[in-house]
């Protein structure tokens, strides 16, 4: 019997390869949008050498290739300035047909579960104001697309199906809050069409989403075989790249937004390079050069909660928010979006997620689609200048201002040479802040709401949070 198995599977192979008819990737599907004005691809599968035709309606063009030898086949198209809907029609003698296709901006949703989180919440973990938001949501301008979950040890060129919907309660309640606030304000602002791919699994680390070259400078981070087993889902290395990015890796899209950290929080000096070495390594994978890449620093939360309960040192999940401020230093086009105002100490979830998406669309609206007149970001840590018992901070991003809205400020801290750091005396000043104790004759170093748990006092006058700082490398 064990033969006669043997002998049919390659029979059964070759009557499946012979019959095989033309089959897009699952990222392509009615409702999906494309970018705009851009040479986006398009890919499938179909019998090898089989001639495959891709049809699109606003241009009347058909794109013309040839499946390889491994049944792959792939074309370019030219898309428009913004606008449909529109139909695509791929064929090799059998037709797909994608309808209500649109041609906007494209952005690619990726993190754990803050960005993951939908809607309507977790179990017992709400979204602040989803009910009305949810409601309020139909919009025929605005696409969402969910990449299933998928954990796996070998590079997958597809992903599991899904499919494009028009924003809708039905779809919105299930997709990432984040990710749909961000959407909902470039498209109110831009007045086109806005594609999301939210691409998400929770819990897991920047490892799992970075494939074996890209953690080459990394050998402390063990890449499995392709015959190991995964004990960790979401945090073994290479295993969301694998099964979730990689098959997406090339879809058009105008940049990204990325909402993770938490489960890297224990290793802050590693992700301190690991972090920027992931986003170069994307931008290389899609060949769209450095397209925006926008993050948000992890909210505040007692991490002290979590399993093995570590508390104390490089435990303090302000490392991590440090890491992430510094990184924007080393991501060309990024920028970073502030959340020491909305981080709750129960809950590694903030239910507040309005303020993660709209101050990621700030920076997007800002600095990739050149809308002026607003001040688009957080105040972040410039410089310290010492002079006798007294530390002056500036920032930039602070040009009309800082503001505790009439309240002292509270979590400045100061240290002289003994790097032990006292409770301080913080004064707003115009755009800087001046900083003593009388603890500290000779002060070295300054810190701001470095804690694990903290609720920023410091805001800059467009209200945006400061980032917690530090001023040392201790």
């Amino acid at each position: 019997m064990k033969k006669l198995i043997v002998l049919f599977a390659p029979i059964l192979f070759l009557y499946t390869a012979a019959n095989a008819q033309v089959k897009l990737a699952s990222v392509f599907t009615s409702n999906m949008v494309l970018q705009q004005q851009s040479n986006v691809p398009i890919w499938g599968w179909d019998k090898p050498g089989s001639s495959v035709t891709v049809n699109t309606s606003w241009n009347k063009k058909s794109y013309k290739t040839r499946a390889n030898a491994g049944g792959k086949w792939k074309v370019k198209i030219s898309t428009p300035i913004y606008g449909g809907p529109y139909t695509v029609i791929v064929s090799d003698g059998n037709t797909i047909k994608l309808d209500n296709v649109l041609i906007g901006e494209v952005w690619l949703c990726t993190g754990q579960s803050n960005m993951e989180i939908p809607m309507k919440g977790y179990k017992s973990q709400p979204i602040a104001g989803s009910v009305d938001a949810i409601l309020k949501s139909a919009n025929n301008n605005i696409h969402i697309y969910t990449v299933p979950r998928s954990s796996v040890t070998e590079a997958q060129e597809n992903s599991k199906p899904s499919e494009w919907h028009v924003a809708s309660p039905e779809f919105v309640a299930n997709f990432s809050a984040t990710g749909y606030y961000f959407g909902r304000l470039l498209n109110d602002m831009l007045h086109i069409p806005i594609g999301l791919v939210s691409d998400c699994y929770g819990g897991s680390s920047a490892e799992a989403w970075m494939d074996a070259e890209g953690l080459k400078d990394f050998p402390e981070i063990k890449v499995p075989a392709k015959t190991d087993s995964i004990k960790a889902v979401s945090r073994t290395p290479t295993t969301l790249f694998n099964g979730m990015l990689n098959p997406v890796i090339g879809y058009g899209i105008k940049g990204c937004i990325w909402y993770q950290g938490e489960s890297n929080y224990e290793r802050p000096d590693q992700y301190e390079k690991l972090f920027p070495a992931m986003v170069k390594r994307w931008r290389g994978l899609w060949q769209q050069g450095d397209f925006p890449f926008y993050y948000v620093q992890i909210a505040p939360y007692d991490y002290a909660q979590l399993p093995p309960y570590n508390s104390g040192g490089k435990y303090n999940s302000a490392y991590l928010r440090d890491a992430q401020r510094k990184s924007l230093n080393i991501i060309p086009n990024s920028g970073m979006a502030v959340l020491l105002d909305v981080g709750e100490q129960a809950t590694i979830h903030p239910p507040r997620k309005e303020p993660a998406g709209t101050r990621l669309a700030y920076l997007a609206l800002a600095q990739t689609y050149g809308i002026t007149g607003f001040d688009y970001a957080s105040p972040l840590y410039k410089a310290v200048t010492i002079e006798g018992n007294r530390a002056t901070i500036r920032f930039e991003h602070a040009e009309n201002g800082l503001t505790a809205y009439n309240k002292p400020l509270q979590y400045f801290e100061i240290a002289g040479k003994d790097k032990r750091f006292y409770p301080a005396q913080a004064a707003i000043s115009g755009s800087t802040i001046v900083v003593s104790s009388p603890l500290v004759k000779e002060p070295v170093a300054v810190r701001y709401a470095f804690n694990d748990f903290v609720t920023g006092d410091l805001f800059g006058t467009n209200g945006l949070p400061v980032s917690s700082f530090r001023t040392d490398d201790w």
